[in-house]
């Protein structure tokens, strides 16, 4: 029903009503000026990029999403290695033109917690969008964990652990320079196709909200159950002042893109995106507003975006992969987390109604 209501909020804004006749003549003179502008905007070098003869799309699509929290402690040499089982999504899409709705089940928890997880990518030729919103379940294991004295906890590997939540949300919005021969449209959206090998160069912008909860206790307990009682004592000593992370962070990006036609109509993408990130810290208060005096060049961190995909066009039928994943790093002298998330996409779908 959400999903109905937005088509419907679309049309209303898209063509909205007229009420005087006087007003028609200005009504026309604006949609052909929005419409000059999104065809400039939109344009490419047919020599490279071949656009889209169709009206309507339909596909369907498997996605599968992934993430891994690592948590270091310094001051007690804890490093432990976190992760949920793949969330496995099937479902249909429908498009017409750049307007692209789906539904997906998720096949992974049925009858159980469902993950909360929102990630939308938007391509047009010289700009994308990244748009992304993830809350935790209760599905996280211990891949891995190491302790400062050495110690085998081999046992421990993935045994399952809900002393963990985090969120994180936030946006990436990024220029590609080499718009009119270089296509991202056509490796992640199959709305146009490229013919001929192109890269561009990439400068972005983002923004990021993180908030980690750990429960130390909970991991302590269960590495003396699974050691032996007294073994690994030191190296799991509970440090509360690490027990909530929140942090926000504004990044400048840069990165690089190309698109390898290798055979006819099939394609090859690959690009990466380096951030220098600044970190905001609220640590385990209230969020309070920044102040200059804050600031310190110790709360810059690299962070990085990366795509990968191939795809075979003919115009008419589709068919292809991709996967996009952010890595995101926050360090203090004591302390530091690394996150990395992302989708790996399967999908066959055709185009239909010819312009």
């Amino acid at each position: 029903m959400k999903k109905l209501l937005l088509i419907l909020l679309l049309g209303s804004v898209c063509c909205p009503a007229v009420t005087a006749e006087d007003s028609i003549p200005r009504k026309k003179g604006i949609v052909r000026v929005l419409y000059e502008f999104v065809k400039e905007f939109s344009r490419v070098d047919t020599n490279y990029v071949e656009p889209q003869h169709y009206n309507f799309t339909a596909m369907l699509q498997n996605t599968n999403t992934y993430e891994v929290y690592r948590l270091s402690n310094r001051s007690t040499g804890r490093d432990v290695v976190f992760s949920p089982n793949p969330s496995v999504k099937l479902g249909p899409y429908f498009g017409w033109r750049w307007i692209f709705l789906g539904y997906t089940v998720d096949f992974s928890h049925l009858g159980g917690e469902s993950k909360q997880d929102l990630n939308l990518s938007l391509y047009s030729n010289q700009i994308g969008v990244d748009l992304f919103y993830r809350k935790t379940g209760d599905d996280y294991k211990i891949r891995s964990i190491t302790l400062d004295d050495g110690t085998d906890t081999s046992v421990i590997k993935d045994v399952p652990f809900d002393g963990i939540s985090a969120s994180i949300k936030g946006f990436n919005l990024y220029y590609i320079f080499n718009h009119r021969k270089f296509s991202y449209p056509a490796a992640y959206s199959q709305s146009t196709v490229q013919r001929r090998s192109a890269g561009s160069f990439l400068a972005g912008i983002g923004y990021t909200h993180h908030s980690l909860n750990m429960d130390w206790a909970k991991l302590e307990k269960i590495v003396q159950e699974r050691l032996g009682k007294g073994e690994g004592e030191n190296a799991t000593t509970t440090d509360e002042q690490y027990g909530k992370v929140k942090y926000t962070d504004f990044s400048l990006s840069g990165g690089y893109a190309y698109n390898w036609v290798f055979a006819y109509n099939w394609l090859f993408d690959a690009s990466l995106s380096v951030a220098l990130a600044y970190k905001h810290n609220s640590g385990d208060g209230e969020s309070r507003s920044f102040s200059f005096r804050d600031f310190s060049l110790d709360h810059f961190n690299l962070d990085g975006v990366g795509r990968f995909g191939i795809v075979w066009n003919n115009t008419k039928w589709y068919v292809g992969a991709n996967t996009i994943f952010h890595s995101s790093n926050y360090h203090k002298s004591q302390f530091s987390t690394n996150n990395f998330f992302g989708s790996v996409n399967i999908y066959i779908g055709f185009n239909f109604d010819k312009r």
